[in-house]
């Protein structure tokens, strides 16, 4: 009987402290069970009204918010570690956090960003990182694509993803490898057919004109992220817009010979003074990606990300919030990204300085912002077309996959006068 009143005491004291508990820390450091999933809590916050606070270089960039019990069962559901602090812990924390001696910050995320993806309807032979882990993370999205963009449905969102997609109509420049295949074949089909009933004679017009309209998405307040070929082929085709640089077997007609000089750096927003890799059957569209002359062995493909001020430098201090600061390589159709052919005035984030390259990297254009991510799974070190897609469960925490959901949680934040 004794033993059964102590229990139930016990029980009591655990509920009056649950009851009077003023938030909820998901930990962001190594304790954390599984960083992506957390996103996605935070994620859930939002979507149910509540703000967050992005706590900047505590603990990994940890997230804290108001207690409640369904938010803790939400938490043991999907497998997301939290400590329940009471009001003088907590106080501690914002106290540690707000000290002007220390490079954290508070940033209080208030309401959920709409998403959309840029990706095609059907299934092509390879996966997007993206995708992967707003579905793992689950955080709701829409897929867009030529079609919804030309019809002007970007105005409905506040962050677009694209796909790794090429912008200047030549199909990924796989046609020296793959154009036997079927899945090839297949999709120049239907982007002709598509570009045809959208009122264009060719698909590098329409992929322009797309390109263009996410230009003014961005430049009208919204926040884009970008991995792969859809980071220097945006670029590209802005810079080369009006002037045909795709080959015959591509459009139907030659490409001007005189397209290098005819591009136009001032429409882009990353790169600039790049240098056109016109040869139809190369994997390469420029000398922005250094991939196809990297020599780093796998075993050494690491790059490094930036320790910006949390109190000076807001923005790109939330983009890099990690719990390790130096992230494994992985290659894609675009690798990484030619240092010398970044323009002035835009955020180098990651970089493997010895090589001179830059993996992650950031500006603003307009009202809006954009991020580009060199690569294209970061935990899957060269994905090869079939391969299958990479199981996050095997993964959950992954610091190259922190820095994709870094972006999807940034537009959230309560805008904040940037310090000068």
């Amino acid at each position: 009987m004794k033993f059964v009143n102590i229990f139930i005491l016990l029980a009591l004291m655990c509920t009056a402290f649950h009851s009077n508990a003023a938030s909820l820390l998901l930990p962001m450091d190594e304790v954390q069970k599984d960083h992506l999933k957390s996103y996605g809590i935070a994620y859930w916050i939002l979507r149910n009204g509540e703000s967050v606070d992005w706590l900047l270089n505590y603990r990994g960039g940890s997230f804290l918010t108001k207690y409640s019990k369904p938010l803790e069962d939400e938490c043991k559901i999907r497998g997301v570690s939290y400590e329940v602090l009471p009001d003088a812990k907590t106080n501690s924390i914002l106290a540690e956090v707000s000290d002007p001696s220390v490079n954290m910050d508070i940033v209080k995320l208030e309401k959920a960003p709409k998403m959309a993806v840029y990706s095609p309807k059907n299934k092509l032979p390879w996966d997007d990182a993206v995708t992967l882990v707003l579905k793992y993370a689950e955080i709701p999205y829409d897929v867009l694509y030529d079609e919804e963009v030309i019809k002007g449905d970007l105005l409905k969102y506040d962050w677009l993803h694209l796909h790794h997609e090429d912008f200047t109509g030549q199909y990924s420049k796989f046609y020296g490898s793959m154009r036997f295949q079927p899945w090839y074949q297949e999709d120049v089909r239907g982007q002709e057919a598509l570009s045809h009933k959208l009122g264009f004679k060719k698909v590098s017009q329409m992929k322009l004109a797309v390109a263009q309209h996410i230009h003014e998405f961005c430049g009208g307040g919204g926040f884009l992220f970008a991995m792969c070929s859809g980071t220097d082929t945006f670029d590209i085709a802005l810079a080369a817009a009006g002037t045909d640089i795709c080959e015959s077997m591509f459009d139907g007609d030659p490409a001007d010979y005189r397209a290098q000089s005819k591009l136009d750096y001032s429409q882009t927003f990353a790169f600039q003074n790049f240098k056109l890799d016109m040869n139809p059957v190369s994997h390469q569209f420029s000398d922005i990606d250094v991939g196809p002359y990297r020599q780093v062995e796998r075993t050494r493909d690491f790059f490094t990300l930036f320790d910006f001020s949390a109190k000076w430098d807001v923005v790109p201090s939330m983009l890099t919030q990690n719990h390790d600061k130096v992230i494994k390589g992985f290659m894609g159709l675009t690798t990484a990204f030619n240092k010398n052919r970044i323009k002035p005035g835009v955020t180098i984030m990651g970089e493997m300085k010895t090589q001179n390259e830059a993996r992650y990297i950031h500006g603003e254009y307009g009202k809006g912002q954009w991020t580009f991510y060199g690569g294209h799974d970061p935990e899957d070190y060269q994905h090869a077309v079939g391969d299958p897609p990479t199981d996050l469960k095997l993964h959950p925490n992954s610091p190259g996959y922190r820095l994709i959901l870094n972006n999807v949680l940034f537009p959230a934040a309560k805008k904040k006068k940037q310090k000068t």
